[in-house]
């Protein structure tokens, strides 16, 4: 039995909204970038999911063409023998001179299939359409994308339109290619529901599989759904399906957390925004069933094995990927990657398991219909100052995978959420805790400083992340001692340490020097000599004091550190230590923390002042960069799987004085009181240690925290106290 193969995939959507065109390859910055080929040819895939975009091709009039961009990119792949499977609309409705309801549309993509297979005879494998139904569904019964519809006569044309088109299609392309293979695409879960819309989820259920039926001309008279197709669909064009079969040689499979979706008319249990679905007899919810807690869990292996059973085709899936940190991305992989192994075993024909979103993915969380730049980072992250590709965990993952290897990381081996059962919709986006993990010798990441704010919040983040851990106090591991250290590490066996301990008391620092050399540099040089000696990966904590602000603009991580105190150059030579120490280790420097569990911050006290009629005074003549607790430790955590190193900004990136902050925070949530910020300067304030006048962070290496205004406005929702 041959091996599954790893294919790759980028998220390339080019979808109009309105007169205005979505491109996922120029919001990812790939229509610029050839060498992004050779990074995916170095995952060792098989093939490749590419964008071969008929409106990004023809140049105004039908049969007009310019392919240089593609000459060049298929190019190179083949030298790279990377084997593209060409796809032409993904979620498109075609160039301007047509439409998913133009009558004239499946000759019109024929033609344009027929002309790039004579330029490129060599390719094998096609996908004329993504997705034909879900296609349909959001842009002639929904009404998201182009040309807007919403009815089901629309939806119906859409659908018949781009069935025929694909037929119409292969034959053009087969005319040059015999041996060409159609890879048909479509987004594949199961519904359920509550007793009360069962009959809504038995439709949703066979028209699932309606676009496959029609291409492999099973839709006759008897077909569970056929009097809702002769809606929008004549006999002539279901006998035309009928009579020219065009059977995928691959049924695509294209699996997320919520393609299988749950049905319910009890609106009252779900946000109002929900409840906008719904038919001639009853108003409901369609929901991902992973989100509600109230449906069976469908296994992705019995969803394939449904496909399997109804087509006897060969399978693929060829899309996966989540929206999530990234254990869960590489959990949820491999769950795909196993489901699909096991039916292997079965004896199903499962060809590949396709790593999707190679470049993430831009702007899902509108369904392209906006342009504001949510993204995704995927098997790459291009949260860069450049969009340069940082290869993430995920990228050695299934670059194993492909070599029939598994990562057998600790956390990978923990259960991702939606199999813990865990209720996800209304839960604030990864910051509430879920149940006591159990921490093993050698499965834990072990924190440093377990009484402080931000080893606290590692904590409960760990806890939501399903991380199992260790959080221990210097009675429990004193890391300025170094055989007590060692100790610790030889019994835990830690697949990483975050020391998250330290010595904060900057104006004390100025007479405490001994204690704050002690935690902030002995300890951190003892936990990377240790670490270093064990291979167990470090990161710990540096800080925006160590420079002296004499420039005018943000500090970048390879600009010269200069600590006008002691503070600062405890962290200063912190970092030298730990580095020349541990050369793998990963320093993160940031500033000016804000939490929604803790009440030990600037913005709390600003707003709790206020709130009791209180004038709050803030300097206007230091700038900093706030940084947002949760966001700093979950990007922390990932950067630490990712496996990076060396020194690494992370803030929330606003270039801002502290009385500017305070405005801010006053402005957002207590409007009226902001007459009782009271700004100062430095020199009318006490003051023991030097501040530099400009301490703000940006990164060069990677912008990963969401700008202050989106923390402010999350911080706002948690906060645990009232103000």
């Amino acid at each position: 039995m041959a091996d599954l193969k790893l294919w790759v995939g980028l998220e390339c959507t080019y979808n109009r909204v309105g007169a205005v065109y979505h491109s996922q390859l120029h919001k990812s910055g790939h229509h610029k970038r050839l060498d992004d080929l050779d990074k995916f040819a170095s995952l060792g895939a098989e093939r490749i999911r590419y964008p071969c975009i008929w409106e990004l091709n023809v140049k105004g009039a039908e049969g007009v063409y310019d392919w240089s961009w593609l000459d060049e990119r298929l190019h190179r792949l083949r030298k790279l023998n990377l084997k593209p499977i060409a796809g032409f609309l993904h979620h498109g409705s075609g160039p301007k001179f047509t439409d998913l309801i133009d009558p004239q549309f499946p000759e019109k993509l024929a033609r344009y299939a027929g002309d790039f297979a004579r330029r490129y005879p060599w390719i094998e494998d096609y996908t004329p359409v993504n997705e034909i139904l879900t296609t349909a569904r959001f842009s002639c019964l929904y009404g998201y994308w182009y040309p807007h519809k919403k009815d089901d006569v629309s939806f119906l044309q859409a659908l018949y339109n781009q069935c025929k088109g694909t037929v119409l299609a292969m034959r053009a392309i087969r005319e040059v290619t015999p041996k060409a293979r159609l890879i048909q695409t479509e987004d594949l879960g199961k519904a359920q529901s509550t007793p009360t819309v069962a009959y809504q989820a038995d439709f949703e259920n066979h028209r699932r599989w309606i676009a496959l039926d029609l291409l492999c001309g099973k839709v006759t008279k008897d077909h569970p759904i056929y009097d809702f197709l002769k809606i929008g669909i004549t006999d002539d064009q279901l006998t035309w399906l009928v009579e020219n079969p065009c059977p995928p040689d691959v049924f695509g499979m294209n699996h997320y957390l919520l393609s299988n979706r749950f049905l319910d008319e009890e609106l009252e249990l779900y946000p109002e925004f929900l409840r906008n679905t719904g038919n001639r007899f009853h108003r409901y919810v369609d929901v991902g069933a992973i989100d509600t807690g109230r449906a069976d869990t469908i296994p992705p292996e019995d969803v394939f094995r449904e496909a399997w059973e109804r087509y006897k085709i060969p399978l693929a899936v060829t899309e996966v990927h989540i929206r999530g940190h990234r254990e869960d991305q590489i959990r949820w992989f491999h769950d795909i990657w196993k489901a699909a192994e096991d039916l292997k075993k079965e004896g199903v024909e499962f060809e590949a398991v396709t790593s999707w979103s190679l470049l993430g993915s831009f702007d899902w969380d509108s369904l392209c219909t906006e342009r504001h730049g949510f993204y995704e980072p995927g098997v790459f992250d291009l949260r860069s100052p450049k969009l340069q590709p940082r290869p993430t965990a995920l990228s050695s993952t299934i670059k194993k995978l492909a070599l029939g290897n598994w990562d057998n990381h600790p956390i990978f081996d923990e259960p991702g959420w939606w199999n813990k059962g865990q209720r996800k919709i209304f839960a604030l986006q990864g910051h509430a805790p879920a149940q006591k993990l159990r921490p093993r010798p050698g499965k834990a990441l072990l924190i440093t400083g377990a009484n402080g704010t931000l080893a606290k919040a590692f904590a409960r983040i760990c806890e939501f992340r399903n991380i199992p851990y260790y959080s221990l106090s210097r009675t429990e591991m004193d890391t300025a001692n170094k055989e007590n250290v060692k100790k610790v590490l030889k019994e835990l066996r830690p697949w990483a340490v975050v020391n998250a301990a330290g010595y904060v008391k900057v104006d004390l620092a100025e007479t405490e020097i001994e204690k704050c050399f002690r935690e902030n540099v002995e300890a951190p040089a003892n936990l990377a000599e240790e670490c270093a000696l064990a291979k167990i990966p470090l990161v710990t904590f540096s800080s925006d004091l160590v420079f002296d602000g004499a420039q005018d603009h943000p500090y970048v991580e390879s600009d010269p550190v200069s600590p006008l105190n002691i503070y600062g150059t405890s962290k200063a030579q912190a970092e030298e230590k730990v580095l020349a120490s541990h050369s793998e280790a990963l320093v993160i420097r940031t500033s000016s923390f804000f939490g929604p569990w803790d009440q030990h911050n600037f913005v709390f006290h600003a707003l709790r002042a206020v709130s009791n009629e209180e004038q709050f005074a803030a300097l206007q003549d230091i700038k900093i960069t706030p940084t947002y607790v949760p966001d700093l430790v979950h990007s922390t955590l990932d950067l630490l799987i990712d496996k990076e190193q060396g020194i690494i900004h992370l803030t929330n990136e606003a270039d801002i004085t502290w009385a500017d902050l305070a405005t801010l925070a006053v402005e957002a949530k207590v409007p009226e009181k902001k007459s009782l910020i009271q700004r100062c300067t430095l020199e009318s304030l006490p003051q023991i240690a030097p501040l530099p006048r400009n301490s703000a962070l940006v990164s060069e290496r990677c912008k990963l925290l969401p700008p202050l205004e989106d923390a402010l406005f999350r911080y706002f929702k948690e906060l645990e106290v009232t103000i």
